[in-house]
């Protein structure tokens, strides 16, 4: 039973209705949520586990010259077969490791394939284009995965999730000044339209995969995703690191410390990949990719020390941006089309609309987690 503060005057009539009075009184209560709090937490330790990534791969570049993100990438896709490949081969039952490599293995060729290409062309972009370019450009992926979420995931969005998304982005563009403004911005890259280029090609492709990754965790489970992506990540990129890599591999002097950092980056990157699946199931991709959009001030911080950064109050209010987005976006439930039989339609197509999150789904939308959309209007039709 609901406690009522006597003290506590009863919402009226333009808060019921969803003014703006309304909406404040509804974020508030999303906020002060332990659920929200949980998913703000992992979202920034996400966002730490890939400043460890951009660290140690920077100080590798600057300080060693080593420059090997396939190599790096590689050693991941190894832990994450060693850890998740393997737990994936312990199953028995229909939903075993063979049973998965048999019914699905194009398609998960087709992820791991993306998943490889997004995370090279994104380093090697730096080689390239400038800091500024990058951090503008990554952003395309923000709207691409929105799309893609729209078509593929039948994800609905309202008009807060489009204002949330401007705010982040503007806390973006904040940050890139602050960048310029600072004097870290100081490579104008070699070959500025290619590595442009290299950059939308790589947030595209992180689209096409945080997409996927929602889809199976969602549906069928985080151990699936990751022991398959372990599986065939290790052999794409394992072949594309002797194609294109072999030499600077053989040119590293190796010492402690560069096995150090190689170490330190895998750990990140086996970090990042495995909370990421777990963030995503009770969030969205879209979600957590507006929450890691604070990894680069993150960077900075080590930055400061590591490589004698200037700082800026340009951060903090950057980070604050970035912060009042992603709250806004996450205040406010995603809709999820769902296709209900016409005479359970009855001709509104807004009926077949299932709010995500916790909130009360219609009798003609309820159903077993796991089961597809035909199996669900099928057993409607039954009840019928």
């Amino acid at each position: 039973m609901e406690v009522i503060d006597p003290n506590e005057s009863s919402p009226s009539p333009a808060q019921s209705s969803g003014s703006l009075a309304g909406i404040l009184v509804k974020i508030r209560k999303k906020v002060c949520s332990w659920y929200f709090l949980k998913t703000v937490a992992l979202g920034q330790m996400v966002s730490l586990f890939i400043c460890g990534t951009a660290v140690t791969s920077q100080y590798l570049a600057d300080v060693y010259k080593v420059n090997t993100p396939m190599f790096q990438s590689f050693i991941n896709y190894c832990l994450l077969f060693l850890v998740y490949t393997m737990v994936l081969a312990l199953r028995t039952g229909e939903d075993n490791f063979l049973h998965i490599l048999k019914k699905k293995w194009w398609k998960y060729i087709f992820l791991g394939l993306a998943d490889v290409e997004a995370n090279f062309t994104m380093v090697k972009a730096y080689q390239y284009t400038s800091i500024t370019s990058i951090q503008l450009l990554d952003c395309v992926g923000i709207p691409v995965l929105m799309a893609l979420s729209w078509f593929i995931l039948r994800s609905r969005y309202r008009v807060i999730h489009f204002v949330a998304v401007a705010v982040c982005l503007a806390g973006v563009g904040t940050m890139v000044g602050a960048d310029i403004l600072s004097g870290r911005e100081h490579n104008n890259g070699s070959n500025m339209l290619f590595g442009d280029i290299l950059v939308l090609v790589g947030a595209c492709l992180y689209a096409i995969s945080n997409v996927c990754e929602e889809y199976i965790v969602k549906n069928l489970s985080r151990e699936e995703f990751l022991g398959m992506l372990g599986l065939f990540g290790t052999f794409i990129c394992g072949l594309q690191l002797i194609i294109v890599e072999y030499s600077d591999i053989a040119s590293i002097h190796w010492d402690w410390k560069i096995a150090l950092l190689f170490i330190a980056y895998a750990l990140c990157m086996f970090g990042l990949y495995s909370l990421m699946p777990i963030v995503i199931k009770i969030t969205s991709a879209t979600s957590v990719n507006l929450g890691i959009l604070t990894a680069d001030l993150y960077s900075l911080l080590f930055g400061l020390y590591l490589f004698g950064y200037q700082f800026s109050g340009l951060y903090i209010l950057s980070f604050t941006v970035i912060m009042v987005g992603f709250i806004l976006y996450c205040s406010t439930p995603t809709y999820t089309a769902e296709a209900l039989p016409p005479s359970a339609s009855s001709g509104f197509d807004n009926s077949g609309l299932n709010v995500e999150n916790d909130l009360e789904t219609p009798g003609a939308l309820s159903f077993i987690p796991g089961e597809s959309v035909a199996d669900k209007v099928e057993n409607q039709v039954r009840k019928e």
